[in-house]
């Protein structure tokens, strides 16, 4: 009679693991030392141009997937080993609308992974302002959310400092009240106007009696509902983690696809992927028909526009900047002869920025 299998123990498994976990160390250590000879081969290439090879690179490898593993669970991991090959040559600088653990935070990372200087601001026009000083390679601020739509102070700092957008960061923002109490304790739930406004209906609901306190960012919140009795914050899990709160009720935005796009910005736009999409800022004659006839151009060259803002000009009442997004490259010859139409057409028109598309991260 066959002898059954030997079960494999405990032991062996950890021994296994271990070989495993060497393998993976020696490989990281590889792909670095690859990456590094890689940015000494190809010395013109614009800190843009790698991020935008990384991303696309990062997009085929996950279409490629065959494991058992969800690309959801595994995207981060590789952008952490992108992040981490990258700094080996050089960290990257990059401001954010701070403090650290916001919102803002949470998507710098999503795009730059943890290896790299981050330089949290107190306001949107600080982080253009760090750019304008090359205090910093990148910012990362927020252009628009589902809920609440355009951020005025962003289009503002647009139209006033030349910086070029070559990224996008979509960001699911998952509310989460933090305490350390319980929920019968909590009598004021502190937090930005914004995230307070998208969890009105589920605090009206669960938490009638509390009384809501704007606060200037989710971090801040966060940082108070650890310090003040029968204080709450609706803020990140990380900021939660940071600061040694209770999670109290998860995701309680009252809209389940709330999500934030925020805008990379540096001295250069990024390059052409094949998936890209291209921002323009452009201002017509205050006269009839004015607009209609610039926003033909975009029909005319079967331009497929995802964005449209209107914003005014300043100290010119019933003026207005119009900031437009469109399917393309600014490379592409459709986008350039639509260009040159408008700027016919315009009293002012600059390209924002060309950039790949990306898909809302969670």
């Amino acid at each position: 009679m066959a002898k059954a299998p030997r079960k494999t123990s405990a032991t062996d498994l950890k021994k296994t693991l271990a070989k495993i976990d060497q393998q993976i160390l020696d490989l990281l250590s590889k792909r670095v030392d690859a990456c590094q000879k890689m940015v000494q081969a190809d010395p013109g290439k614009t800190i843009e141009q790698q991020l935008s090879s990384e991303e696309t690179e990062l997009q085929k490898l996950l279409s490629s997937n065959k494991t058992t593993l969800k690309n959801d669970s595994i995207s981060p991991v590789l952008q952490e080993v992108l992040s981490l090959c990258r700094g080996a040559s050089r960290r990257l600088r990059v401001a954010y609308l701070g403090p650290q653990y916001s919102y803002s935070h949470q998507a710098a990372v999503e795009k730059f992974g943890t290896n790299a200087d981050y330089s949290p601001v107190a306001t949107i026009a600080a982080v253009f302002e760090e750019i304008q000083r090359n205090q910093a390679d990148f910012g990362l601020v927020p252009v628009e959310n589902s809920n609440d739509g355009r951020v005025t102070d962003t289009l503002e700092m647009f139209a006033k400092l030349p910086t070029k957008i070559c990224g996008e960061v979509k960001l699911h923002i998952h509310h989460q009240l933090l305490a350390k109490c319980n929920r019968e304790s909590i009598k004021e739930v502190f937090s930005k106007p914004q995230a307070l406004s998208q969890c009105r209906n589920w605090l009206a609901k669960h938490l009638p009696a509390a009384r809501p306190i704007e606060m200037a960012s989710t971090a801040a919140a966060a940082q108070l509902a650890a310090q003040k009795e029968g204080a709450a914050a609706i803020a990140s899990r990380a900021a939660g983690i940071n600061y040694n709160l209770e999670t109290i009720a998860s995701n309680i935005e009252d809209n389940p696809n709330n999500i934030t796009r925020f805008a990379v910005i540096s001295h250069d736009m990024g390059p052409k992927t094949g998936n890209d999409k291209t921002a323009l800022l452009f201002q017509t004659e205050h006269k009839p028909g004015a607009l209609a006839d610039a926003m033909n151009i975009f029909k005319k060259n079967r331009l497929n526009l995802t964005w449209i803002e209107s914003f005014p000009v300043a100290n010119s009442p019933e003026e207005y900047l119009f900031f437009v997004e469109m399917e393309g490259h600014s490379s592409e010859l459709k986008i350039r002869r639509a260009i040159s139409a408008l700027e016919k057409k315009s009293l002012r028109l600059e390209i924002l920025g060309s950039y790949q598309k990306t898909e809302p991260v969670n």
